[in-house]
């Protein structure tokens, strides 16, 4: 009997074919006291599961084929790095001492604490990193338990597959490497999990958070995964095969299409020429946005240096982090953003939690607040900026004074370093990310102050709306269209047109190719996204007309009915 699933589209395309279910458990882990002679030898058993997993890791990451995305070392490496942090391999040794308890309780208990810290986290890509810290103690646990550290799956010579599964970590995708899938679907996950990430990479169609799919879909069964809407159907009649047929052989042709436009320039049909720009976290991701074509990286985020580790990042590790993608990117712009956690998630003990996160010590106000160590990154940044075309991205900025303090900083790091007899570039380029609504409001004061803006969409909204995405009972209320989402936007690309400084886009909304015309006729000239999604944004942009769709943005600004703008939207796109 047929059936319909919904859930995320996170990678967009249609699949057909049988289902491969991926065994999957989850680990129900016992609690018991230890007499206190047998501490030690508890403390040893986790030690050598720490050891194994490790030791599986590494050699996963050896027999990762050549052809695979360069997002899967990087993936496997971090979830190395989570493993190798005292968070997870030291903290439980002490609970084990102090609590006597076993070794599968403790980590447990340490891993809750860590995923109550990462679901404070005011940025959803951030967030979304508990999922990591989830699969890797999962490992842990299982080796503890004498479990085997993959998912079975039978071998399968078709290529048609789809993978159903719970949850999928990039060390579950190696294990999986001699079989090719035509597409994931996962109970667990969202639009920023690593699976998704990957999923995109492959061009694999890909639904997640799908909640109870692996439960309800019966071995060899056939269904089809609708990326792009993200829906799943069970068993479908010959009628709806057909259809599906004839829209993924649509998508295939379409989707080779885009390969080709890798080295074209992104210009408009009356030539306006728009930058675009990727997305970065590691900088083992520069060979993603340059697989994309992208001219640019618009926004490199710095947290993940300073995140699962008890200690502080120091200017020497910071700068070769930095450098590294200065130099890989061949004199392309590369924007680093400033630490953007804090009150959201303690920092090595510098900060604590608070009722209101996401309005909190976070972002500048907590590096304005711990001057030793934003001067430690500002000069990691000046020091790359010696080896490559580095800018700085200030986040959350929300008054002048906070820019007057900012700047301030910025000119002491820089004569610090030249006090040191350390090269930098003394003009390097600093701009503010706008992401609150009074920044937006403001927005002609800061571009007056700065060199370049860049909207992050997903804090805008979110604060404009007073809306938690991540929260299923209010996350229908994100709007991107929202209209005053909209002025915000439009008023902060005027701002800059008015000072004649470039003004960017960084969050979700440059990558989605429904809204690219939208910001293109509201005067956006620069995107950056995920590299994933860079060629779908380039062919629309080949595919517009500047003023024709500034003509139609007009219309929808004036719009506030959200029937009536999507219509509007819709035409736009047409």
């Amino acid at each position: 009997m047929s059936a319909t699933l919904h859930g995320i589209g996170v990678s967009s395309g249609i699949a057909i074919g049988p289902a491969r279910l991926a065994s999957h458990t989850r680990i129900e882990v016992a609690h018991y006291v230890l007499q206190k002679a047998h501490i030690a030898e508890e403390l040893e058993r986790f030690d050598e599961a720490v050891q194994t997993v490790r030791a599986e890791m590494s050699a996963l990451r050896s027999q990762i084929p050549a052809n695979a995305p360069a997002e899967l070392p990087a993936f496997l490496d971090m979830h190395l790095m989570i493993l190798n942090d005292s968070m997870l391999s030291q903290a439980p040794k002490q609970l084990i001492e102090t609590q006597q308890c076993n070794a599968e309780w403790a980590l447990t208990q340490q891993m809750e604490q860590l995923v109550a810290q990462f679901d404070e986290i005011d940025d959803a890509y951030l967030r979304e990193r508990k999922t990591d810290v989830v699969q890797v103690v999962e490992r842990v646990i299982k080796v503890l338990l004498g479990h085997p550290g993959h998912l079975p799956l039978a071998e399968d010579a078709r290529h048609d597959g789809i993978l159903v599964a719970h949850d999928l970590s990039p060390a579950d995708m190696i294990g999986f490497k001699r079989q090719q899938f035509a597409a994931f679907i996962t109970d667990m996950g969202g639009t920023t999990s690593h699976t998704a990430i990957l999923a995109r990479s492959l061009n694999i169609p890909s639904v997640m958070a799908l909640h109870n799919a692996r439960s309800l879909i019966r071995e060899n069964e056939t269904i089809i995964v609708d990326g792009d809407h993200g829906v799943v159907i069970l068993d479908p009649d010959e009628t709806v095969l057909e259809e599906y047929r004839l829209r993924q052989n649509e998508w295939k042709i379409e989707h080779q299409k885009l390969k080709r436009l890798k080295g074209n320039r992104a210009a408009t049909l009356d030539g306006v020429v728009v930058e675009l720009h990727g997305n970065i976290e590691l900088p083992q991701d520069v060979a993603a946005v340059q697989e994309s074509g992208a001219t640019g990286i618009g926004l490199f985020r710095s947290e993940f240096l300073f995140m699962n580790r008890a200690d502080l990042p120091g200017e020497d590790e910071q700068f070769e982090a930095y450098r590294e993608v200065a130099e890989a990117m061949n004199g392309m712009p590369v924007t680093i953003r400033t630490l953007d956690l804090g009150a959201d998630k303690p920092l090595a003990g510098l900060t604590a939690h608070t009722l209101n996160p996401a309005l909190g010590l976070r972002a500048i106000r907590l590096c304005l607040a711990e001057p030793k160590l934003f001067r430690t990154q500002l000069r990691a940044i000046l020091r790359a900026s010696h080896f490559g075309q580095v800018r700085i991205l200030i986040p959350m900025l929300s008054s002048l004074p906070e820019l007057r303090q900012t700047q301030y900083a910025i000119e002491a790091a820089k004569a610090s370093l030249v006090a040191d007899g350390i090269a930098f570039d003394p003009a390097v380029k600093v701009g503010g990310m706008i992401e609150i609504p009074a920044a937006a409001l403001a927005a002609q004061s800061f571009a007056e102050r700065m060199d370049f803006l860049s909207i992050g969409t997903n804090d805008l909204i979110q604060y404009t709306l007073a809306i938690d995405r991540a929260d299923d009972s209010v996350s229908h209320l994100y709007d991107p269209l929202h209209p005053a989402v909209l002025q915000l936007i439009a008023m902060t690309i005027r701002a800059g047109e008015k000072a004649g400084k470039p003004v960017s886009v960084c969050g979700e909304m440059a990558g989605d190719p429904l809204l690219t015309r939208l910001l293109l006729g509201l005067g956006l000239r620069s995107y950056s996204m995920h590299p994933a999604s860079l060629l779908s944004v380039k062919q629309r942009v080949l595919k517009s007309n500047s003023v024709e769709a500034a003509a139609q943005a007009g219309k929808i600004m004036r719009g506030h009915e959200p029937d009536k703008l999507q219509t509007l939207l819709a035409r736009l796109n047409a």
